[in-house]
């Protein structure tokens, strides 16, 4: 199967199952945090229905025009655009699930996005992180010496824990591959 052919599978179909099992739920906010071009935002807003809201966030402005080219295309007016760098332009506690899915490695500032995720989660919300290439899968910048395990500790130390840990199927960048998906909350 070719590139295209996988992502219109997974942004039509695998991608809405997958966001699912995450605990996205109709009517829910989710703030896709680094959403580059929209390979969840555009499932998620599915997911979500008219009833909710996705708050698409990044740097990259050419990755969100081709992301608003996939909304129009999709027809998906539940999706708020925002341009930034790591604060996020928002009330505190007004999102029910952050996706932080393959961009950590980008990120020297990690803990910038860990303390604005848990400023803008409810306090029953999901941080629903995946960290793509880390130590144990394909290391790559600025966590390849970081085990899965030191990415929970770190994420653990602002105030999250792990409530659901999973090994999954997803898009990563233009394919299908296997990876491990954690889901936070706040401590109580």
């Amino acid at each position: 199967m070719n590139d295209k052919n996988e992502i219109k599978n997974w942004m039509e179909k695998y991608g809405e199952l997958f966001l699912h099992n995450i605990g996205l739920k109709r009517g829910q906010s989710i703030l896709d945090y680094g959403c580059g071009e929209g390979h969840y935002t555009i499932p998620a807003a599915e997911v979500v229905e008219k009833d909710g809201m996705i708050y698409a966030f990044d740097k990259d402005k050419e990755a969100l025009n081709s992301l608003r080219k996939a909304a129009e295309k999709y027809g998906k007016k539940n999706i708020k655009i925002i341009k930034g760098n790591t604060e996020i332009p928002m009330q505190n506690k007004n999102i029910n699930v952050i996706l932080c899915y393959d961009m950590l490695h980008y990120e020297k500032n990690r803990k910038a996005i860990y303390s604005e995720s848990y400023r803008v989660l409810k306090n029953v919300g999901i941080f629903s992180v995946y960290p793509k290439h880390h130590r144990g899968d394909y290391p790559l910048m600025k966590i390849a010496a970081l085990e899965l395990e030191d990415i929970r500790r770190e994420i653990e130390e602002y105030g999250f824990v792990l409530v659901k840990k999973v090994y999954k199927e997803l898009l990563h960048d233009n394919y299908f591959n296997r990876g491990w998906v954690l889901n936070f909350r706040k401590k109580s």
